[in-house]
């Protein structure tokens, strides 16, 4: 770089491009997904269709006589009703176990009604809990199906099929039994498990007594009414979700899943992948999901689609597996699973462990730099079980690895010390070479080489800030352990800003800021800002005095930026400055340099101290 305005300007700009660059892909879709607010859905019945054997998105509501989804028998349809008018559509076991409630409707056997119980909408325990799985009839439903298709079985299963259930509970260790049959020889049973957290286990039997073999497909899908509101973020996929056997993991967007070719009908878009083993489907939120999970053993067929009914789109992800000949007086049994909960992460890598299911831990978006993310939740989750706080395990965290990177930031805080001390010396070079800038960086040169000065040496603190920063801001994001999670004082939610704002003095003045304020500045970015001040106030100072200025502004920059950020991300930079400042001190102090700041600080706390001994 060539003298210290370089170094000092490199540090500054590497540190603005990141969070510009956060704000670009991160907060400024924000406001975007303000103008993406969910649409008022209407519901429609459609017809059953079939693209290459795969379930239609269209849910199959059967009988034409059947009344419209959105009413109940013997009225007219209105648009959409209130969730307990549609679940009353139909008589219903009950769901209930440690980590969710909710019900199976024995009309259609569409796991429809799942809510979680230990998630709530905000992080008060009072507010509503987290409802995930909605039954057709309601504005948004949202379920999984699970079934047979086939052409020569005769009538099979399908929404309108009045199941007989052996018990009015679903429970872990008391599975639920499910019977009908199709009058021309098949009896289908269903057996539906559920474990203590958010799995699902369906077997489908099907019983042959007729005189004729028939040929069926196993199936499963999740289907969801209406596009639902995301966030927004770029560092975050919303939407259609899938592992395929050797293709790995397949993203698509609600937008981008409509615009692929027609299939399987003009009212339908999608991509399938055929012939793969290994592998689940489903549609995920950013703290919640739902996936079909086929046997792993066995090829399937999987897709994403879009379908467009009257008003609606209805989005999709199933997956269907190879033809089953049941021979007369044979039966046949498929096993298929559906997880339909919070991405927890311990939880989701617990089951591809012992399920094996391959690569569901990809159901969390660890992102590009996954080897960061990865391994900083890993970390923090370690010490959080230990210690009880992820805010804690945040200040733990960093300085561990400020004491990892210890010997590359010693050696940057020497030459910059060592700078520091020689900055009289550098002021006369640039006078005595004013009108003669090659001269000039020759002498600076010269007296690098003399002092055994890394000019570029200052650049380092902040490029092993760079992934640290990413990798934190991911796990604060993505993390579902992360959402709510409390540190002290008025911080209750470390994914989220600090919720004090200098609009009310910081609750100094009764009343809450409306939303629409645009600064977000509460009193942890202040902190991280005095912190940042007081870091670069250590620093050597550029000789060019508009340069200093611009230097001068830049914490109070970075705290109106950091505003809006989670606030554990804001600790985390205002931990990791003051680890920083502590440490630049004692080295500069060992150097021989006079650190004028920590003084003048040190001077005004005396002073304060004489002047109330005084009055007291």
């Amino acid at each position: 770089m060539g003298n210290d305005k370089t170094n000092m300007f490199v540090a500054i700009a590497l540190s603005l491009v990141v969070l510009l660059g956060w704000h670009y892909f991160v907060t400024g879709p924000a406001s975007e997904r303000q103008r993406q607010a969910a649409q008022s859905q209407t519901a429609q019945t459609g017809t059953p269709q079939t693209a290459d054997g795969i379930p239609s998105p269209s849910p199959r509501e059967g009988s034409p006589n059947a009344p419209a989804p959105g009413t109940l028998p013997g009225a007219a349809a209105q648009g959409p009703v209130s969730r307990e008018d549609a679940l009353a559509r139909s008589a219903r076991v009950r769901i209930d176990t440690p980590a969710l409630y909710g019900s199976i409707g024995l009309k259609g056997a569409r796991i429809d009604d799942v809510s979680l119980k230990n998630y709530h909408e905000t992080v008060s325990d009072e507010s509503p809990r987290i409802v995930l799985l909605s039954p057709t009839g309601t504005a948004n439903p949202y379920y999984a199906e699970f079934g047979w298709v086939g052409a020569n079985a005769g009538p099979l299963p399908n929404a309108d099929t009045l199941w007989k259930a052996d018990g009015d509970l679903l429970a872990p260790g008391r599975p639920l039994t499910l019977t009908w049959e199709n009058g021309q020889g098949l009896v289908f049973k269903r057996i539906v498990a559920v474990d203590d957290k958010f799995m699902f286990t369906v077997r489908d039997e099907v019983e042959n007594t007729s005189a004729n073999p028939v040929t069926l497909y196993p199936y499963s899908l999740v289907s969801r009414w209406g596009k639902p509101q995301t966030q927004g973020y770029y560092v975050l996929h919303e939407g259609l979700i899938g592992v395929f056997g050797a293709d790995g993991l397949q993203e698509y967007t609600y937008d981008k899943v409509g615009k692929e070719p027609a299939y399987g009908g003009a009212a339908t878009q999608g991509k399938a992948w055929t012939n793969v083993t290994g592998g689940w489907v489903g549609i995920t939120d950013k703290y919640w999901a739902a996936a079909a999970i086929p046997e792993q053993n066995k090829p399937f067929t999987g897709a994403f689609t879009e379908r467009t009914d009257g008003a609606t789109k209805i989005y999709q992800t199933s997956v269907r597996g190879d033809a089953v000949t049941v021979a007369p007086n044979a039966s046949s049994t498929t096993t298929q699973r559906l997880f339909a909960g919070a991405k927890e992460v311990n939880q989701i890598n617990a089951y591809e462990r012992e399920l094996g299911i391959k690569q569901f831990d990809l159901m969390i978006d660890w992102g590009w730099f996954w080897f960061l993310t990865k391994p900083m939740f890993r970390a923090l989750d370690f010490f959080f079980h230990l210690l009880g706080n992820f805010g804690v395990s945040i200040l733990l965290v960093t300085l561990i690895l400020k004491l990892f990177f210890l010997p590359i930031a010693n050696r940057s805080y020497v030459s910059m010390a060592k700078m520091k001390a020689v900055q009289p010396e550098m002021t006369s070079i640039r006078e005595r070479y004013k009108d003669d800038r090659v001269k000039q960086q020759q002498a600076m040169m010269e007296l690098y080489k003399k002092e055994k000065i890394n000019p570029v040496a200052g650049c380092w603190p902040v490029l092993i800030q760079i992934p640290v920063f990413f990798a934190l801001y991911k796990v604060l994001f993505i993390t579902i352990e992360m959402r709510h999670a409390p540190f002290f004082g008025w911080i209750q939610d470390l994914a989220a800003p600090d919720p004090t704002s200098i609009v009310n003095l910081f609750g100094l003045l009764p009343f809450t800021p409306p939303e629409y304020i645009p600064i977000h500045l509460g009193v942890w970015p202040i902190i991280m800002g005095i912190t940042m001040f007081i870091q670069m106030k250590m620093n050597p100072a550029p000789p060019d005095p508009v340069q200093a200025q611009v230097f001068a502004f830049m914490p109070i920059v970075f705290t109106f930026m950091l505003g809006s950020f989670p606030a554990g991300l804001v600790i985390y930079w205002a931990w990791n400055n003051t680890l920083s400042v502590i440490q630049q001190y004692v080295i500069m102090r060992r150097n021989g340099v006079k650190v004028e700041l920590w003084d003048n600080l040190k001077g005004m706390f005396k002073r304060g101290n004489k002047s109330a001994a005084a009055k007291g």
